[in-house]
């Protein structure tokens, strides 16, 4: 798989950029703050309706502009695709597969896959657990694109059900201030909720399943990569902690203690509902469910997170990506491998390790702020951008 073109109108620092590109190593080098990460930002969102940089689309738009724009002309085997995303801040984005609309944008999505490699992955091994959950959950939907239906479903599912745990988490406390219970009240929102109940244990079952799954697939393939990155620094582990059983709250377990069956799963999801409906209602909250659940990182006994050096955080944010791109290859294809501004955070020898590991792939992409910076194992064709504007150098 490859881009064979990039359009832009309208996106980050761009009015119009036209660009070709080709299979193998393409480095665009420039001074920061010239639009080098934007370039590749715009493949990242075709690839999964989303920025590695920012939470809304609103930046994504050039100042002054309305919509943004994004064509991607992208090649896989015999086949060709012509993506189109139109970007509208405060409206429902649009998207056209070969100049014909689609019903809804995320019906383009695995048209094209990227492992993008960036200075914020760092978060995966030093930031909070919801970095985790979608860094599991992205590449869920880069090799099964439905899963962004699943997730999308389980979101609005939690997001209705926090809504009713609010209004009777307020209804307790004025029954409490009033010394009694209106009638009927309090039976019609537990009936509510046990519908909201059945609805969250059915999506949130078909999602940790699946992370279940993923993180077994995994974990073989984050400690090879992490062993070549940084040998010696000890072995990378991979654990899932979910809130359905008090036997994960272990820092290191494995995981192996649930069910990946989706019946099962949704038993046991209502089962821990129903346990801790007294606390949800006091708290408002829902407690339980994949979407406080959390991707455990361990280097030996050890947990990644407070414990990992600068250089082993990075080789293990750098270790998960390598073990995506291998999973998602597997899958069939090579994805786009994306290295935005990477190189210059590592030292030589991790430098040399991670740049005989991409090499072979169909093609990468590159970002960096002088020529030095690119290593010579990934010498390939290069772009200079600079004061708005991308020309192919030589």
């Amino acid at each position: 798989m490859h881009v064979a073109h990039l359009s832009l109108t309208d996106f980050r620092s761009y009015e119009s950029v036209e660009l070709g590109l080709e299979p193998g190593v393409t480095a665009f080098v420039g001074p920061n703050g010239q639009g080098k990460t934007n370039l590749v930002e715009a493949l990242g969102y075709v690839a999964t309706l989303a920025s590695h940089r920012v939470s809304t689309d609103a930046p994504l738009v050039r100042h002054g502009a309305a919509r943004a724009i994004v064509r991607t002309a992208v090649h896989r085997d015999d086949r060709r695709a012509l993506v189109e995303l139109e970007i509208n801040p405060g409206r429902a984005n649009r998207a056209r597969l070969n100049r014909s609309p689609v019903s809804r944008p995320r019906e383009v999505l695995g048209l094209l896959r990227t492992v993008l490699f960036a200075p914020e992955d760092l978060a995966l091994v030093k930031g909070d657990p919801a970095e985790r959950r979608r860094f599991l959950d992205d590449l869920l939907v880069a090799r099964t694109p439905r899963f962004a239906g699943v997730r999308a479903d389980y979101d609005r599912v939690l997001k209705q059900r926090g809504a009713l745990l609010r209004t009777a988490s307020m209804a307790r406390r004025g029954r409490r201030s009033a010394g009694g219970d209106a009638p009927g009240s309090h039976g019609d929102v537990l009936s509510t909720l046990e519908v909201w109940d059945a609805h969250l244990a059915r999506h949130g079952a078909e999602l940790l399943g699946a992370r279940l799954e993923l993180v077994e697939a995994l974990r073989p393939l984050c400690e090879q990569a992490y062993a070549a990155l940084a040998p010696g620094s000890g072995a990378a582990t991979l654990a899932y902690r979910s809130t359905l059983s008090s036997e994960l709250s272990s820092e290191f377990s494995t995981g192996l203690g649930i069910t990946s069956d989706r019946a099962a799963l949704t038993e046991q999801l209502l089962a821990r509902l129903l346990e801790v409906r007294s606390s949800e209602i006091e708290r408002g909250v829902t407690l339980v469910g994949p979407h406080r659940d959390d991707l455990i990182l361990g280097l030996g006994e050890l947990p990644a997170r407070g414990y990992a050096s600068h250089g082993e955080s990075w080789s293990f944010a750098l270790a998960l990506r390598l073990a995506a791109y291998d999973l998602l290859r597997a899958d069939g294809g090579d994805p786009v491998l994306i290295l935005d501004d990477v190189f210059a955070e590592l030292d030589s020898q991790r430098r040399r390790r991670l740049a005989e590991t991409v090499a072979p792939a169909e093609q990468v992409l590159i970002t960096a702020a002088v020529p030095e910076d690119v290593p010579s194992e990934l010498a390939g064709v290069r772009f200079d951008v600079a004061e708005g504007g991308v020309a192919r150098a030589g």
